[in-house]
């Protein structure tokens, strides 16, 4: 009986140390959902969520058959799948890169060089931006215009958006990325490996053989929350890209909902706009897992 008490008794530190994110996650995501009831009044501040008329599916129905919600909605999900095309492969690549790199000393400055991004916020990542970019001292016009190209307006030209957006991600993000394939690389049996090297296998046909398959539950479970995300799309580096030119493909439903309901106040309207995301969020996720689970025997539950 006494031994059964100290073991209770020493996982207290456990349940503690879980406890502090539990609780976090209660009170900033869970408690907040009360407010999606916004999204079906014509809510007043005055007369509180409770006390505002209800109204059902007005605003939802407003924002999936106006004109402006529907381009918004578009052009979140091509930037979203652009995004999941172009930045879920790099971390996988640059994992293996560093795993098959033999030099300690160039593995750790690759690591730091590609990790270090990741810590610069996203005012100064898009403050940097603008100042490689720029027509006149910007170092990416310098080097094009020694092959007699002439400046170009990355920022002036809405087709462009897109590829700045999405290739800032992925310099920003590789490194941070690519950690848990690092980790999960680290798991490999060398066993393997050493009996791939034995039956004369080369390094590429080692990595395709032994490496690939033995990350790729990892790569299925990071897959699936890509696409859950797809259309969750950082608000604040969008909006701070956006200009008045660039404005018809960086419109996006998060830069909507702040616009329509903070600016234009209209609460219960950019509520249902911003429950429509996570509606659409959470079905993709079960599709995809459901998807997964029976082509790759892999899911999430």
């Amino acid at each position: 009986m006494i031994k059964k008490k100290k073991r209770r008794n020493s996982t207290w530190q456990f349940w503690a140390i879980i406890l502090i994110p539990l609780v976090l996650v209660f009170v900033f995501n869970y408690i907040p959902m009360f407010g999606v009831i916004i999204a079906f009044e014509d809510f007043s501040p005055r007369k509180g969520i409770l006390g505002s008329d209800w109204v059902g599916l007005k605003y939802v129905i407003q924002f999936l058959t106006s004109q402006s919600s529907t381009k918004v909605i578009k052009n979140t999900f091509i930037l979203g799948i652009y995004q999941l095309i172009f930045t879920f492969p790099v971390p996988i690549i640059l994992a293996v890169s560093l795993n098959e790199c033999r030099s300690r000393h160039i593995k750790k400055f690759v690591q730091l060089i590609t990790y270090a991004p990741y810590f610069i916020s996203t005012v100064v990542l898009v403050g940097i931006l603008m100042q490689v970019t720029d027509m006149r001292i910007g170092i990416i016009n310098r080097i094009i215009g020694i092959f007699n190209i002439g400046p170009i307006n990355f920022f002036g030209d809405k087709d462009l958006f897109r590829g700045l957006f999405v290739g800032s991600g992925i310099w920003q993000t590789m490194g941070y990325s690519a950690v848990i394939y690092l980790a999960s690389l680290a798991g490999v049996s060398m066993e393997l490996k050493e009996a791939a090297i034995c039956d004369g296998a080369n390094r590429l046909k080692r990595i395709c053989h032994v490496d690939i398959p033995g990350i790729f539950p990892t790569i299925v479970t990071m897959f699936i929350f890509n696409c859950g995300n797809i259309i969750n799309i950082g608000f604040e580096k969008a909006y701070l890209m956006q200009n008045s030119v660039n404005m018809p493909k960086s419109e996006l439903i998060s830069t909507f909902v702040y616009k329509v309901g903070l600016s234009n106040a209209n609460y219960s309207f950019a509520t249902a706009a911003g429950l429509f995301n996570s509606v659409i969020s959470f079905v993709l996720l079960i599709i995809v897992n459901q998807i997964s689970k029976k082509l790759a025997d892999t899911s999430l539950f």
